[in-house]
């Protein structure tokens, strides 16, 4: 394979790529045509191999603008920038067998043995276990994300095996150190340049080594149990918030914090407003007789209050009249949102004889109260007479 590829091609990423992205792209590229799903393949050895070296420069942020500024050149030996030699600060590039593995540490530990290995990856594993983080969808009205609430949640979660303590040993003592790792949890092995690392199969990557197991817990240290929890949800709170509740997601073990619960809210849709940040809306079927006449009309407030609306006087098809103070509580505020009524002129339906002799008679003595319809009428006749 040529060394001199675009580094950013062969990540598969733009040069806009940011640093998050080109991780991403690189992960899922190291998995593809990594040398232990394709042994044998020198092919694939060789595009893993680049792929490193690619990475190693567009992971640095001095490296990757040495590489954007003067390509492949900017790591040749002298540099050919002149007697200054190299321009950016004397960093040396280099992929021998360590090169590779401080990648290898940085990436592939995270999904071969459970997350990155910290100061080099020699010490021994954590014999306290963080517990794991849990989600729980919940459904609120909108009157109840309007006031807030409380509400009592049930779910599932782990905790600590009161017969061995967390320890997962039938004696309820910790296990010894396992001897296959040497209590790191990891084994590793060189293979060409590369060094390869996985979980240890012996302890699964706990360090330790559970040879009797408890009885009660089969050895993980930890049970499931039911849960009754009440959670506060503030008012004003929107729809697909997410809210945590530190603490109180699966059980931490042996001396291991406990996770915390992600509470997503959905807020229903409800049958007469729509809800825009802390603004209510809704539109209103009234009578033609009261948009020309004027009157109020009234509605539920969100609050459960009732609303007295004015609708003045010749009011056309859609307008929109605010009420200031009756939306959606600010969250965290003392602010309220506004509500607005569009209205919706009803055309009546149905109409009896004597309704249309009535209608016929208002529309013949009527025609100075339409002043849009009698201006767009003589456009039209403008029109005409410009053609004749």
């Amino acid at each position: 394979m040529s060394t001199k590829l675009d580094y950013y091609k062969v990540l598969e990423v733009e040069r806009t790529a940011t640093g998050e992205e080109i991780k991403k792209s690189f992960r899922r590229l190291a998995m593809k045509f990594h040398p232990d799903k394709n042994p044998g393949d020198k092919e694939c050895e060789e595009k893993f191999k680049y792929m490193c070296e690619a990475y190693e420069v567009l992971k640095d942020e001095q490296k990757r603008a040495a590489y954007d500024r003067y390509g492949h050149d900017a790591f040749a030996q002298g540099g050919g920038f002149g007697s200054g030699g190299n321009p950016f600060g004397g960093f040396e590039f280099n992929f021998g067998s360590g090169g590779f593995s401080s990648i290898f540490e940085d990436i592939f530990s995270e999904f071969m043995g459970g997350g990155p290995r910290r100061g080099g990856g020699s010490g021994r594993a954590s014999y306290a276990k963080h517990g794991e983080d849990l989600r729980y969808d919940i459904k609120i009205t909108l009157e109840e994300a309007y006031s807030g609430t409380e509400k009592e949640i049930k779910y599932k979660s782990t905790s600590a095996c009161e017969k061995c303590h967390g320890h997962g040993t039938k004696d309820g003592k910790e296990p010894p150190v396992c001897q296959h790792c040497n209590g790191t949890g990891q084994t590793r092995r060189q293979q060409g340049p590369f060094i390869m690392q996985a979980q240890c199969p012996n302890c699964g990557g706990k360090g330790r080594a559970v040879k009797d197991p408890c009885p009660e817990c089969s050895g993980h240290g930890e049970i499931s149990r039911d849960r009754n929890l009440k959670i506060k949800i503030p008012a004003g709170i929107e729809h697909a918030t997410r809210m945590r509740i530190s603490g109180e997601g699966e059980a931490g073990l042996r001396g291991g914090q406990n996770g915390d619960l992600y509470v997503f809210v959905t807020v229903k849709n409800h049958k007469i407003y729509d809800r825009e940040g802390a603004n209510l809306f809704t539109e209103v079927p009234i009578s033609f007789a009261k948009a020309a006449l004027g009157g109020t009309i009234t509605l539920p407030s969100i609050d459960g209050e009732e609303i007295e609306v004015k609708i003045e006087e010749g009011s056309q098809y859609g307008k929109q009249i605010r009420v200031k103070n009756h939306g959606m509580n600010v969250l965290n505020s003392t602010r309220k949102g506004d509500l607005y009524v569009s209205l919706k002129v009803e055309t009546p339906v149905k109409l009896t004889e004597r309704q249309k002799e009535i209608l016929g008679e208002f529309e013949q003595i009527s025609a100075e109260n339409h002043p849009e319809q009698k201006g767009f009428f003589e456009k039209i006749k403008e029109l005409f007479s410009k053609a004749s």
